[in-house]
C-alpha cells in the first residue's frame, strides 16, 4: 500500500497518487473473510468509517465448510477513502486481491 508523503502524494511504481484528489474512483477487490469475523460488521465498518460505497458483485459462502466467505466488492470513493478502506481490511489481516481501478468522469 502506498503511504502519502508530506504533500499528500504517494508513488506506486511509475504513477503518482494524490490523496488530496477529491474525484471519485472505483476499485474492485476480492476479500476473504474467515469464520472468526462472521459475527463482526466488517462491511458496515467499511461504509461508516471510511465513507465509501460498497457494491457486492459476487459472494461465495461455503455451506458445507463454513470456514470463510469470499466477496467480490466494488469500492467507490475518493482515493483517500479507498486507501483508508484497504488499510482497514489489511489491519484485520484479511486476504485481499485487487481486480482493477477506474476513474469516473465528473463532468
Amino acid at each position: 500500500m502506498a503511504i502519502p508523503n508530506k504533500q499528500g502524494k504517494s508513488t506506486q511504481g511509475k504513477s503518482t497518487i494524490d490523496f488530496r484528489d477529491n474525484r471519485r474512483t472505483t476499485t474492485r477487490i476480492t476479500v476473504r473473510i474467515p469464520k472468526e469475523f462472521h459475527e463482526q460488521p466488517v462491511m458496515s465498518q467499511l461504509i461508516s468509517h471510511c465513507g465509501i460505497t460498497v457494491n457486492v458483485a459476487a459472494a461465495k459462502l461455503n455451506g458445507h465448510l463454513p470456514q470463510q466467505g469470499c466477496f467480490d466488492l466494488e469500492l467507490g470513493g475518493t482515493v483517500f477513502q479507498i486507501a483508508s478502506a484497504l488499510t482497514y481490511l489489511n489491519e484485520l489481516n484479511l486476504e485481499i486481491s485487487h481486480k482493477f481501478i477506474t476513474e469516473e468522469d465528473t463532468w
